[in-house]
């Protein structure tokens, strides 16, 4: 009997190990569900199989999400929503359904890049000083600029390994010359990057050019006297105060927060309404303008619309002529039109990581470039400088206030940020631009750990 017993819980136990074991199908099943799907809003999405994690990927505008098996044809996102793709009697993928939404497979005939997959193929992390491609950017080696070639090289080897994943790349601007620029998967110095949340910061320049120029009167002018045309709600004597400083430091006061998934002003509801700054105007007052910071994607579209109705101009056009242009970036693709039809794109500005690391060089230079006042070097100092705290960390004009610590020693800087690991940094005291794009949407970038491991401690006093 006990040896029957004995049988009976080992079977058990194995019958719950064997439960218990993850839903991982192969490489060569997840490539049955690859090709170009239809999505939101007449939109497409692609989805691939990874030979190097074995998981399937939504490819979004070029932005990769995982999805996670959890059993046969059924998959979550990094939201863990569900996705249950669909099969014909030939047992074919056909579509996949997402919530109550059905969407087709229209081509199953697609082939992705193995570069896609994998920082460097050939593995070669051999330090190259950057190219002058005489397009604003002076460039030299990294010997006497005080930056430690050991770090860097230690920096190459972990991303190529993945240690750092979806790292997209990597530059330096010190001393006002690119000595650092790698990059890595499929990336290109002439690929546009997305900036996400970092576009912010451009919104913040473009506001003090026009206040510079004189389209804003200034930056104490109410928001509400844009927007005659609105019959708004949640009308109140607070809300008639809001100012364009209130949007820039994020102290609006109205219901937006996007730490609090119970704000009124969720981001996904803007996303698929009709006006962005309609919604985000009718939002209900929570707080006094300049009050508590809160971080709100509204208050910069809002922004960017008060700039084209001062100046009556789209706002990419405003930004080709008076930021653009005199820093010779060519190569981007800007589309502000706040309302669903952006629900993917987020009115994001694509620049390239040169492009970007010039707009931190302006910064750097107090908004002058090769001696021309583009930005008053007044405004650069007002964008800089605390005017709230949000979640946590000082904030100024739609620049972040960060410090990092390495090895112990704090390091200040001021940050364009965005998801996925899109860093703009601006260190004054080591006269030092970084940029770092990625790809880590909705989780943790290494964005800033590789800075503080690899870049700043070789300026810590020894």
């Amino acid at each position: 009997m006990k040896k029957i017993s004995l049988i009976l819980f080992c079977l058990f136990v194995s019958t719950c190990s064997f439960a218990q074991q993850p839903y991982k199908p192969g490489y060569e099943r997840l490539k049955a569900f690859e090709g170009i799907y239809e999505y939101i809003n007449n939109t497409t999405l692609s989805i691939a199989a990874s030979p190097k994690d074995t998981l399937l990927h939504a490819i979004i505008n070029k932005s990769s999400y995982p999805l996670k098996p959890v059993a046969d044809n059924i998959f979550v996102n990094v939201s863990n929503d569900k996705i249950r793709f669909l099969r014909n009697l030939s047992n074919e993928v056909t579509g996949y359904v997402a919530e109550k939404d059905t969407f087709k497979l229209l081509d199953r005939n697609v082939r992705f890049p193995k570069e896609m997959w994998y920082p460097r193929l050939s593995g070669n992390s051999a330090y190259k000083i950057p190219d002058n491609l005489k397009d604003g950017l002076k460039t030299g080696g990294i010997v006497h600029s005080g930056l430690d070639s050991v770090l860097l090289a230690g920096m190459m080897q972990k991303i190529i390994d993945g240690t750092y994943p979806n790292v997209h790349s990597v530059l330096i601007i010190k001393d006002n010359k690119l000595v650092f620029e790698e990059y890595f998967y499929e990336y290109t110095r002439d690929s546009l990057q997305e900036m996400r949340s970092a576009t912010k910061s451009l919104v913040s320049a473009l506001t003090g050019i026009a206040i510079d120029k004189g389209f804003i009167k200034s930056k104490n002018e109410t928001v509400l006297s844009y927007f005659p045309e609105y019959t708004l709600n949640n009308m109140s004597d607070a809300k008639k105060q809001i100012t364009i400083e209130n949007l820039l430091s994020n102290q609006s006061g109205l219901d937006c927060d996007i730490s609090n998934p119970n704000s009124e002003g969720n981001e996904t509801k803007m996303d698929y309404s009709d006006d962005w700054v309609k919604f985000t105007l009718d939002l209900p007052m929570i707080d006094t303008p300049g009050g508590e910071g809160m971080y709100c994607s509204g208050n910069p579209i809002t922004l960017g619309r008060i700039i084209e109705k001062a100046t009556h101009m789209p706002l990419e056009q405003f930004a080709v002529k008076n930021l653009f242009a005199p820093l010779g970036i060519t190569n981007f693709r800007w589309n502000f039109k706040p309302d669903k039809t952006n629900a993917e794109n987020y009115c994001q500005a694509y620049l390239t990581p040169r492009e970007m690391a010039k707009f931190g060089l302006l910064y750097l230079n107090s908004g002058n470039w090769n001696g021309n006042p583009i930005v008053s070097s007044d405004w650069v100092k007002q964008s800089f400088e605390k005017h709230s705290v949000v979640q946590g960390v000082n904030y100024g004009y739609l620049w972040w206030l960060k410090y990092l610590n390495a090895d112990g020693v704090r390091y200040e800087g001021k940050a364009a940020q965005g998801n996925g690991g899109q860093k703009i940094y601006v260190w004054e005291e080591q006269n030092m631009v970084t940029v770092i794009t990625g790809g880590n949407y909705n989780s943790k970038s290494p964005s800033d750990e590789l800075i503080s491991k690899f870049i700043l401690p070789a300026f810590n006093k020894k």
